[in-house]
């Protein structure tokens, strides 16, 4: 008898479930995002351990894999438990995202749970607390000393007033500060009379971050010039930080509050047909992936979905690479490069892309100098108790530098470009500089 043939008198119950049943809440209710399934993904198998910068050079950091799921179940189950306060030596360099063969959402678990520790447990009359705070609100440091850009330069690298920095609040005497530009970004912006193009179908909003508007405009400048002579409509929004040096110092309020001018602005402009891009990698990390992971703002999804870094979208959007080849360099440009894939580049598919793009541009050369972290992560360089780890972090990045025939560097994220100028002594530039050089009259 053919199994077609054969008739089950089994019946199924209907469910039947006892009416005062409650079902166990394992993680309970929280405020947060769930994570849960994300922690059930990990296996153990340490790769996020063996990419981490900080614990190949800190013997008292316990790696992503504790401050990632092993801490943040602890936190979900335990009432009573405290987070590790290790978790603030996480320099939020986000490699171990990538590193995951299944996809769990570590950055997402270092955040909160640096957060719940900053909120929780760190003294709020510590010094440790206020130089955080100091040093992840940069922007409004930044704003304060555009008034008085030259003043403020001197200041701030005045040696004895390094010193004392470093005496009292833990900012280490041993970096040079970056030097305030004369004229801001949007002063620049406001003064050229805004966009000089006009366009119904190409648009951008140019995000340009805080570094980019206090301390090289120069950067933004190039941005706004390769983008109008490519036909693009830019438009320069309201904006706050990107919230990156917040995440990294567990100052969650600080990042919601410009979180949610951002994605008000820009989320405005993507429902008139513009796409959002970044002059720096981190920015546009923070725009696509740290939003919607923290943040459940009317729009964040779609901010997200419309962020790129701005060589990225010209690559997608024209034909970079055949205009580049097209090209040429000469001048104080026309040299090799010793080019650094930032971490947040790296994080974003984007670690090869300035190699490839000038491949073709004649006059240039440009050197990967290694997958290497350069070690200063934001703030965490600028602690001084971090100061020499960041230092053996970036040593195999300084010396494929060294490597290099030109003493002239590359990246895209201004924090890389401090360590690799401090580790080095080379000038370093940005992508977007070299291709303005190229490609506008």
């Amino acid at each position: 008898m053919s199994d077609t043939d054969h008739t089950s008198e089994f019946e199924p119950a209907a469910p039947n479930p006892d009416e005062n049943h409650e079902p166990t809440q394992v993680f309970g209710d929280a405020e947060e995002f769930d994570l849960r399934s994300g922690a059930d993904s990990c296996y153990k198998c340490s790769s996020c351990d063996t990419s981490c910068p900080v614990a190949e050079v800190d013997d008292d950091f316990p790696g992503p894999k504790f401050q990632g799921p092993e801490q943040w179940r602890l936190t979900q189950t335990d009432e009573d438990y405290e987070v590790d306060d290790s978790v603030m030596s996480c320099s939020n360099c986000m490699r171990c995202d990538d590193a995951c063969p299944s996809g769990v959402p570590l950055s997402q678990m270092h955040n909160t749970t640096r957060g719940r520790y900053v909120d929780e447990q760190m003294s709020k009359l510590s010094v440790e607390y206020w130089r955080n705070r100091i040093l992840a609100n940069y922007r409004t440091s930044a704003f304060f000393a555009s008034k008085v850009p030259r003043l403020a330069t001197a200041a701030m690298n005045f040696g004895p007033a390094r010193w004392v920095m470093e005496k009292t609040l833990g900012v280490t005497s041993e970096r040079d500060f970056p030097e305030f530009a004369t004229e801001t970004f949007t002063d620049w912006w406001q003064a050229r009379g805004g966009a000089q193009v006009q366009s119904a179908d190409k648009r951008v909003a140019y995000f340009h971050g805080c570094y980019a508007e206090y301390n090289t405009p120069e950067v933004a400048k190039a941005l706004v010039r390769l983008f109008e002579h490519f036909g693009y409509q830019v438009a320069v929004p309201e904006q706050g930080c990107s919230g990156t040096p917040m995440f990294a110092n567990g100052m969650l309020d600080d990042a919601r509050r410009d979180a949610k001018t951002n994605v008000e602005s820009l989320s405005a402009l993507v429902d008139e047909g513009y796409d959002a891009v970044c002059s720096c990698t981190s920015c546009s990390m923070s725009l696509r992936q740290e939003y919607p992971e923290l943040f459940d703002f009317e729009g964040t999804a779609e901010v997200a979905a419309h962020t790129y870094e701005a060589v990225e979208y010209l690559r997608i959007h024209e034909d970079l690479s055949g205009a580049v080849a097209e090209a040429d360099v000469d001048g104080e440009l026309a040299e090799e490069f010793a080019y650094h894939a930032p971490c947040h580049a790296r994080n974003q598919g984007l670690d090869r892309q300035a190699v490839e793009l000038f491949r073709e541009l004649d006059g240039v050369d440009v050197e990967d100098v290694g997958d290497s972290c350069s070690g200063i992560s934001g703030t965490y360089g600028w602690k001084e108790e971090k100061y020499d780890y960041s230092m053996e972090i970036g040593e195999e990045m300084f010396e494929h530098m060294e490597g290099v025939e030109s003493e002239t560097g590359m990246t895209e994220c201004p924090t890389c470009a401090m360590q690799m100028e401090h580790g080095t002594g080379y000038e370093i530039r940005h992508p977007l500089e070299l291709l303005e050089a190229a490609l506008v009259d």
